[in-house]
């Protein structure tokens, strides 16, 4: 092995600590400038539309492009609600099943089935959203306008949720899309967080006498909890910015309905739809302004994710009470 004596050995130490210092600094600095430039390019745009309709453009529901109508106007209302309502169902499916999957892959599965199990899960993430939105028109829309939807109708029809005439794009298929979309994130997270469970507190449960449903409920699931809070945020945060997939299967209507069959709309959606077309400035600066929140949003969940995470990474080790 050739080694570093003398002069050569100082000459790599001087550079060595430097250079990797340097290094270090301009990538977070390159990361920080492109957010600030981000940021800023979307706030400029959406200066215009800010100036003209303020902080009401926030609870404004008519979105009329068309200059020839009385009309004419912008708000972020209706595209908030479709938002809200689509990524909050998507999670509440996604996190008991993530939950699951990791149980499943931690406590349940077979030594030698974990890692395939794992990795089949783990690819859902890594399949285009163009392609799961093409997947969601061809099979997925009418299996739920003629199948799902009807059947929900029959029995939980009185439910204003599920009211309605069934259809085969909307809400509702949206939110399976987006949890197919959020689970593969969950579920990875949720089981390394179990993997760090430590193996006494597990086995030491289970020769007290517990169950191994007990050794989940009472060792696992609240040493873990603050973590599987960071995991569903994180995933939260992967279905407030999902478009493409989400565009191709809404139905791509503005409204506020209390029905999940009905179409909508988000606002990540409406961006990538219509900002192409756009045909004046202020509905350019409204798209912008659309963009604004969704940013903002995004940034305080993903900001919250990361101190629940660093909550757990920090107070864990101490034992079970660090997770309260």
């Amino acid at each position: 092995m050739l080694r570093l004596t003398g002069a050569h050995r100082k000459l790599a130490d001087r550079l060595g600590d430097p250079v990797l210092r340097a290094l270090a600094w301009s990538a977070s600095a390159i990361a920080i400038v492109v957010l600030g430039a981000l940021a800023y390019k979307v706030f400029a745009l959406a200066g215009e539309s800010f100036s003209r309709y303020g902080l009401g453009f926030i609870g404004g529901e008519n979105w009329n492009p068309s200059q020839g109508t009385s009309g004419y106007g912008f708000g972020a209302a209706d595209f908030l609600f479709g938002t809200a309502v689509t990524s909050f169902f998507a999670l509440l499916i996604a996190a008991p099943l993530s939950v699951a999957i990791a149980l499943f892959l931690t406590e349940l599965a077979p030594r030698g089935t974990r890692r395939p199990v794992a990795t089949l899960v783990e690819l859902l993430a890594a399949i285009p959203s163009v392609v799961l939105g093409l997947w969601g028109i061809v099979v997925l829309s009418p299996v739920i306008g003629n199948t799902i939807e009807p059947a929900l109708g029959s029995v939980l029809g009185w439910i204003p949720l599920f009211s309605g005439a069934p259809a085969p794009f909307g809400l509702f298929t949206a939110i399976v899309i987006l949890t197919i979309m959020t689970v593969p994130i969950v579920s990875s997270i949720t089981r390394e967080v179990f993997s760090t469970v430590p193996t006494e507190l597990r086995e030491g449960a289970l020769a007290l006498g517990a169950t191994r449903w007990e050794m989940v409920r009472m060792v696992m699931l609240p040493y873990a909890r603050s973590g599987m809070v960071g995991a569903v945020i994180l995933g939260l945060g992967r279905a407030l910015g999902e478009a493409i997939a989400v565009t191709m299967v809404i139905g791509h209507t503005a409204g506020i309905h209390a029905s999940l069959f009905a179409t909508g709309d988000t606002l990540a959606s409406r961006i990538a739809s219509e900002y192409q077309g756009a045909a004046t400035s202020l509905q350019i600066s409204s798209l912008a302004y659309l963009a604004a929140i969704l940013l903002v949003l995004a940034l305080i969940v993903n900001a919250a994710a990361r101190l629940i995470v660093r909550r757990t990474t920090v107070r864990l080790p101490a034992g079970l009470g660090g997770s309260s």
